[in-house]
């Protein structure tokens, strides 16, 4: 039988004691790494990519007599990873906008340039989950230079707060985002389920 079997192509002795074993500490830390991959989660945001917003017209500045309105373009994300005793990244999403203030009796116009930046936390959870952590975006995590093509208009940036509404616009509108259904699926694994519906095929 031994020799049929091996004759079979069945593995010897040898070949089994030739596989590269590990600790279970070590496969745990792996398969961390991997599930977690940057193409992995940047993938999960894909969709954010080229998206477009608008918020207002919204009464800003004294007696709220300016009337900001905007529209809001996301870009490519970039995402930073790092390794180290918790595997975290760094997401940053570039944004444009074009923004108008009008005053009734004149309007200005303002090129908006600026990132988001977002820092999420892999987490292990009970029974056998890996979790993707988003901390929900604050006004400070949005980074912005506005142009003001007249010294008139700058004065009005600074008055109208114009920097303060757009930075709590798109911290809003990320943080809506990011509970949506396929992103809260991207970023919750449940190994052991998928683990069970493979064993099942």
């Amino acid at each position: 039988m031994s020799e049929l079997y091996e004759g079979q192509g069945g593995p010897t002795e040898t070949q089994v004691a030739a596989v590269p074993y590990i600790t279970y500490e070590d496969f745990g830390r792996r398969f961390l790494e991997y599930a977690a991959s940057p193409d992995r989660i940047a993938g999960a945001f894909e969709k954010l990519t080229g998206e477009a917003f608008e918020f207002g017209p919204i009464g800003a500045g004294p007696g709220k007599l300016a009337k900001l309105s905007a529209t809001v373009r996301l870009g490519q994300p970039r995402l930073n990873r790092e390794v180290d005793d918790i595997i975290s990244f760094d997401l940053v999403i570039p944004i444009k906008v074009d923004l108008l203030i009008d005053l009734a009796v004149d309007r200005y116009p303002f090129r908006v340039d600026g990132t988001i930046h977002l820092h999420l936390t892999v987490r292990t959870a009970a029974p056998l989950r890996v979790l993707i952590e988003i901390a929900e975006p604050q006004p400070s995590n949005v980074r912005i230079n506005v142009a003001a093509a007249t010294r008139r208009g700058e004065l009005l940036r600074i008055i109208a707060s114009v920097d303060h509404e757009i930075r709590r616009f798109v911290a809003r509108y990320i943080a809506t985002e990011i509970c949506k259904p396929h992103i809260q699926a991207a970023t919750d694994i449940d190994v052991a389920a998928r683990l069970d519906a493979a064993w099942k095929l």
